[in-house]
């Protein structure tokens, strides 16, 4: 399969809620049985594009697992055929956790998830300054940073939380060509989620729609920082601004998060674990 389905486990939870085997990091720890080839392409994270890197050779005749509706309509636009929505690989792992209901958290602790790079666009702006941000609309209340595992291996990025009496940690690699790959990273993602009474963000982004999607509060401010040589088919921080003003705010009211959480993840577009077999050729 596409080395990008492995990305944040995504290939193991689909194979979890199909039933190709049953387990969690408790029982396999970071070994799990290795799920089988995906006849096609999963939409690995949230974009305002295709659902794809930009420029992700996409095989002709190769079914596109893409989260939502509007995804698949961004995608016929650039000629792109075979869509199937399903929803993101995160409302699985809710349906198999028992999370799909939202809960209102009983903590008073943030997490924070700065805008980040990757290994070919490396991330501009100043954690400090964005740390400041925080402090100032937050108030003194317990701080979680989650850094990207690019920039949590940057000794100076941890440094300028780490001096601040912040906790940072990461959830795991993101993986490439199948080696690295966390295959827990989405659980572990939801159980730190869970610690936190509120999310916030620089941008809106994934790791904001899931906390949202599990009840927490949410906010977005601050810089929002910019990568290196970045795509401008994706529109930048105004075409999300634009399109979700209700996001652009550092409380933003509850009801519309969860519903734009919701509609950005394709919860409704849900397919059963029959229709998974099928689709990914796993009959």
């Amino acid at each position: 399969m596409h080395h990008a389905n492995h990305f944040y486990g995504h290939a193991h939870i689909l194979a979890r809620y199909a039933g190709l085997f049953e387990g969690g990091e408790d029982v396999w720890g970071d070994e799990p049985p290795r799920p089988p080839r995906i006849d096609g392409f999963v939409q690995h994270g949230w974009n305002l594009w295709d659902g794809y890197a930009v420029g992700t050779a996409l095989v002709p005749g190769f079914k596109k697992f893409v989260w939502t509706r509007a995804v698949a309509r961004r995608g016929r636009a650039l000629g792109h055929t075979d869509h199937i929505v399903m929803g993101a690989p995160w409302v699985y792992l809710q349906s198999l956790t028992g999370r799909l209901e939202p809960r209102r958290p009983d903590s008073n602790s943030v997490i924070v998830y700065p805008f980040h790079g990757w290994e070919e666009q490396r991330l501009m702006g100043s954690h400090a300054d964005l740390l400041a941000d925080v402090r100032r609309v937050e108030g003194d209340v317990p701080i979680t940073v989650c850094l990207y595992w690019d920039e949590y291996r940057d000794p100076e990025i941890r440094k300028a939380y780490v001096k601040q009496d912040v906790r940072v940690i990461t959830h795991g690699t993101r993986g490439f060509m199948y080696k690295g790959t966390q295959p827990w990273f989405l659980d572990r993602q939801m159980t730190e989620l869970l610690r936190h009474g509120r999310a916030v963000s620089n941008r809106m982004g994934s790791a904001l729609l899931y906390a949202a999607s599990l009840g927490l509060d949410v906010g977005v401010y601050g810089d929002p920082m910019a990568i290196e040589n970045d795509h401008a088919v994706l529109g930048g921080i105004e075409k999300q601004r634009r399109l979700w003003p209700e996001m652009d705010q550092p409380f933003v009211p509850p009801a519309d998060a969860l519903r734009i959480a919701q509609e950005e993840l394709g919860t409704a577009e849900m397919l059963s674990p029959a229709e998974i077999r099928y689709w990914f050729g796993w009959e």
